[in-house]
């Protein structure tokens, strides 16, 4: 056998494409898992098609897994693919626009034929004419291939068609000389009650890594070296299993009973499917009928003395907001997580945005204030329900916690923590009878005190009216301006016991860029980019966006142009010129995906050169 040319690549970004029936999402995932077995860096982008059964061969139901590797730091999932795995003509017709010049596209030839290029809107066959000439194309029978290599297997045709994606999965993996062990296991394991399956996927995923290696249509492997890594255990975690551990870490550290009330809602339903597992952690988790009665069951039992939390996205907070109003009334710890889609309305339930920060911000009746904390990455949900839970307990008052769909779904190595060395969250609660007034606050932080219900001697009424300091319902206007002041003005002390983020750059100059959750790792490319081009930019990323920083106001007179970029149409830039009067100006785009960063370096280039 000739032997075969090996490149050793810094990064590549590679991206998984079929029908939703194709398998992608496992594809991805198994091939996520053993890249992160094997040391590299990574960030994943899975996109999932927003019809729950679309028709087989269209555009509408095609789902794609796109990861990028690299041996050095990294914090987005690629911009543009260098390698795309498409199983039909519309996997190819929805993706072909992303990848990058001279790519490598690996496609079943099995599947471009008559119906499924018409469903693609194909008129001819990309594989015969030369509109595929930009890039390395390797026509793959992968059905095909498939079927020959299940002879003998004692399962149908479609049944045995189900596992060309092993087929496809075990060439990706000779190419980028992944070994194929961890994922034989996990199909053990995975099919274990149906050994026909283990043999079925295990023999395609053998069969598309010998067809890659013996056949000549591949000259060369590709390999990306480990990456340098702080010492530690490092498992892949999406942004949803995150949160999820994060929760109930702080349910401990309090010495709480973790409580979830939720109604499942694309793309936060994993967390309540994630958290049903851990029953044995003091868990306990609530599928309630709707929205509205999730988030009062977790008022509730969070009244009653455990961590109460709610997840949801848009749609749901909508249905939540006389809740949230009740919580900021009541002055209870809660945490509700918003894990954002596109909207308005159902809008596209399986992708990202970043639009529902006012509605996080002002989407209440009355002088309703809610501190709000985003996380910036899948890794960081964990430290981010940490904090939220932390300042809910502390604050006695709701919390918002920001992820979106690319967070939720998105994967990342995250170096498990040591549990000794996360602090205990101290919770107090009234202790004299005698003295006892539940809105009597502490003068520190103004959180109310909190009794357990049903404690003798600690007696009084609960709810959505305004009190006075015994807790009594009072109707005197200076009584309820005061509480809002004060409700308010507690909101505002959140800063003395949070962290202040530090600016990256100079603290004065021609631009600072000011951003918040998931563009994070978008705005850290790009600023790198335009450093490695010998010029200076300056950033401040949020953490806690409600209440505001007070390093910022330091910060932000000191530049002569401020960007801030957002998956939405300038929702906190629009608070950040009203907040400081500067002229600040928005990078927006609104597509249910991530920034692209070639588009925001294009975009810092232009302000930088005026």
């Amino acid at each position: 056998m000739e032997k075969k040319e090996s490149k050793t690549l810094e990064r590549v970004t590679i991206r998984f494409a079929g029908d939703s029936g194709d398998g992608m999402q496992l594809t991805g995932m198994r091939f996520t898992n053993t890249t992160a077995l094997e040391g590299h860096e990574l960030v994943t982008l899975p996109d999932y098609p927003a019809e729950i059964r679309a028709p087989a061969g269209t555009l509408f139901g095609v789902s794609g897994f796109q990861i990028q590797i690299s041996s050095s730091e990294i914090h987005t999932p690629g911009d543009q693919p260098d390698v795309l795995v498409a199983m039909n003509p519309a996997a190819l017709k929805v993706n072909l626009k992303l990848v990058s010049d001279n790519g490598i596209l690996i496609i079943n030839s099995d599947a471009f034929q008559g119906r499924n290029l018409a469903l693609a809107g194909y008129e001819t066959n990309p594989l015969e004419d030369d509109s595929l000439k930009r890039y390395q194309v390797f026509a793959v029978p992968i059905t095909t291939l498939t079927r020959r290599a299940l002879e003998g297997v004692k399962l149908s045709v479609k049944e045995k068609d189900r596992s060309k994606n092993f087929f496809a999965l075990g060439m990706t993996f000779w190419l980028f000389t992944h070994p194929l062990e961890p994922t034989i296991e996990w199909i053990k394991e995975k099919f274990k009650n149906r050994p026909e399956l283990v043999e079925a996927n295990i023999k395609a995923l053998n069969a598309g890594y010998n067809y890659a290696l013996s056949t000549e249509l591949f000259s060369t492997t590709y390999r990306v070296d480990k990456a340098k890594k702080a010492p530690g255990k490092y498992r892949n975690v999406t942004g949803n299993e995150a949160l999820s551990i994060g929760f109930i870490t702080a349910a401990k550290k309090a010495h709480k009973e973790l409580f979830l009330g939720s109604y499942p809602i694309t793309p936060a339903s994993e967390i309540l499917h994630e958290l049903s597992k851990y029953r044995n952690y003091d868990v306990k988790t609530f599928q309630a009928e709707d929205e509205i009665a999730g988030i009062g069951a977790a008022i509730g039992a969070s009244y009653a003395g455990a961590l109460g939390i709610t997840t949801t996205s848009g749609p749901g907070v909508a249905l939540k907001s006389e809740f949230l109003g009740f919580a900021v009334m009541a002055e209870l710890p809660l945490v509700v997580t918003n894990v954002q889609r596109g909207g308005p309305s159902t809008g596209l339930p399986t992708k990202t945005e970043q639009a529902d920060l006012l509605q996080a911000l002002y989407g209440r009746n009355g002088e309703a204030p809610m501190p709000i904390i985003a996380a910036k990455s899948p890794a960081d949900c964990f430290s981010a329900a940490l904090e939220a839970s932390k300042i809910a307990l502390m604050f006695s008052t709701p919390v918002f916690l920001l992820t979106d769909g690319y967070i939720a779904n998105g994967s990342e190595p995250w170096l498990i923590p040591d549990v000794d060395s996360i602090p205990e969250i101290e919770v107090h609660y009234a202790t004299d009878p005698d003295t006892f007034m539940p809105y009597k606050r502490d003068p520190k932080t103004l959180a109310r005190m909190i009794a357990l219900p049903g404690t003798p001697g600690f007696e009084h009424h609960i709810g959505g009216l305004e009190k006075d300091d015994t807790g009594d319902v009072a109707y005197d206007p200076d009584n309820h301006d005061r509480m809002v002041r004060l409700r308010a003005e507690k909101i505002e002390r959140i800063n003395q016991y949070v962290d202040q983020p530090e600016i990256n750059g100079d603290p004065e100059g021609e631009l600072l860029l000011i951003s918040w959750g998931s563009t994070y790792g978008t705005v850290f490319t790009a600023i790198e980019e335009i450093r490695k081009r010998g010029k200076k930019v300056s950033w401040y990323h949020l953490r806690w966006i409600y209440p505001f920083p007070l390093s910022l106001e330091k910060y932000i007179h000191n530049f002569k142009n401020v960007l801030v970029p957002e998956i939405n149409l300038g929702q906190l830039v629009k608070v950040i010129r009203d907040r400081y009067l500067v002229d600040a100006k928005g990078f927006n785009r609104v597509r249910g995906l991530p920034l692209n960063t070639h588009e925001l370096v294009e975009a810092i280039e232009n302000i930088l050169q005026k």
